[in-house]
């Protein structure tokens, strides 16, 4: 069980600058954009090489968490570097980090969260949990696989396509709500409302 008083960590895994904003690769900046949103803040630089913003989700009392989001300032496969820092910095328990990232093996717009794991070569959890281990929280938003024999490189650093646009906000407003129900509720309970 995390402690109620320790914070948070958030971090939405992307790859910095205006040219990758919209690639598949880019979807857990969108979550922590969203979530940075809802919470009334803006992301201010951090010496740990990222972009934070810190503030409180839930209901307003002692059941509301105060959480720190962030965007690795890195490119993603050196995602471990800014997040073990911030973790540092911070004063966060592994087990209250969570990494929001783009995930091949599950369709389109379907989440799945999951405490550990492999990191089924995903670049920015691979650098993560090399810098600290792999018990850590991931909300893993489905992109699905490249069609043909488009590499997987190819895909990943692609925009959504115009047919998948029409559905990421929705896409995108579910997983910074599975997020917060994490954060709120536990794994159990977020994963038997957003593990579809």
């Amino acid at each position: 069980m995390t402690d109620a008083a320790s914070p948070w960590l958030i971090v939405g895994l992307g790859n910095p600058g205006p040219e990758y904003a919209g690639n598949r690769h880019n979807v857990g900046f969108m979550v922590a954009d969203l979530l940075a949103e809802r919470m009334g803040g803006r992301f201010k630089a951090h010496k740990a090489r990222a972009q934070v913003v810190e503030g409180r989700i839930g209901p307003r009392g002692p059941s509301n968490r105060r959480v720190v989001v962030a965007k690795p300032s890195s490119f993603m496969n050196l995602s471990g570097g800014p997040t073990t820092a911030l973790r540092d910095f911070f004063k966060v328990p592994v087990a209250n980090i969570v990494a929001v990232h783009d995930e091949l093996d599950i369709d389109y717009g379907t989440l799945r969260l999951k405490l550990g794991g492999g990191d089924n070569g995903h670049n920015g959890l691979k650098s993560i949990t090399k810098s600290m281990g792999a018990e850590y929280h991931r909300v893993r938003f489905g992109i699905g696989r490249p069609p043909g024999r488009m590499p997987v490189a190819d895909f990943v650093l692609k925009d959504f396509s115009s047919a998948e646009r029409k559905e990421l906000a929705y896409f995108v407003d579910r997983a910074a709500d599975a997020v917060e129900a994490l954060v709120l509720e536990g794994l159990e309970r977020a994963q038997s409302t957003y593990n579809t």
